[in-house]
This record gives C-alpha cells, sequence and structure tokens, in this order.
C-alpha cells in the first residue's frame, strides 16, 4: 500500500470550511471511481491566520497511483475548485509505503 501526502493552506476559517464541504461532498466521492484507490484521511490544523490541510491518500500500489497522476506522479493533481479555496499549496506529492497500520480492536 503507497500513501500519497499533500498540504495545501487557506487563508481563513471560512475558506477552509468551503475546502473541506468541497472535499466531502464533491472531491473524495469523485475519486472512488479509481483503479486502486483505497481512502483518505484528511487532517487540518490553524496556523496562525491560516488553516492548513494535509491530505493522505491510499492506492496499492505506485502503478495505480501513476494511472491516476500520469508518469509525473508527483506532481500535485489541485481540482479547479480547490485552487479557488487554497491560498497556496504544495506542487509535489511525497508517496511512501505503508508499514504500519494500527487500530484498536472493536
Amino acid at each position: 500500500m503507497i500513501a500519497r501526502v499533500w498540504r495545501g493552506w487557506t487563508d481563513s476559517i471560512a475558506a477552509a470550511d468551503h475546502y473541506e464541504e468541497f472535499l466531502r461532498s464533491t472531491f473524495l466521492p469523485s475519486i472512488h471511481a479509481i483503479e486502486g484507490y483505497r481512502g483518505a484521511s484528511v487532517i487540518r490544523r490553524q496556523v496562525g491566520q491560516e488553516v492548513e490541510f494535509m491530505t493522505t491518500t491510499r492506492f496499492t500500489s505506485l502503478e495505480a497511483i501513476r494511472k491516476f497522476a500520469g508518469d509525473d506522479y508527483e506532481a500535485a493533481h489541485v481540482a479547479p475548485r480547490a485552487r479557488e479555496l487554497l491560498s497556496r499549496f504544495d506542487p509535489r506529492c511525497g508517496h511512501f509505503e505503508l508499514v504500519i497500520e494500527d487500530a484498536p480492536q472493536s
């Protein structure tokens, strides 16, 4: 399993709330159709006047990511609506092999 990590920032809480809603209602549901996609986690925090988001998407392999992102798979693919809401973002994504995922038994 490969984790694709990316960060973006908004310049206000209002923009952050709109961005979060865009992720929930539009963007994340749309990527469920990508072959090899296995889910995402999004975390946010306020840093001064900005709100930082870190998104981790999980894929079965780098090949699955290449099918989604192309040969330059580390390039960030930022939707037009996200570009409207974010004040800045990382132009590149990091990719990590997921070696431990822990959760308590329910």
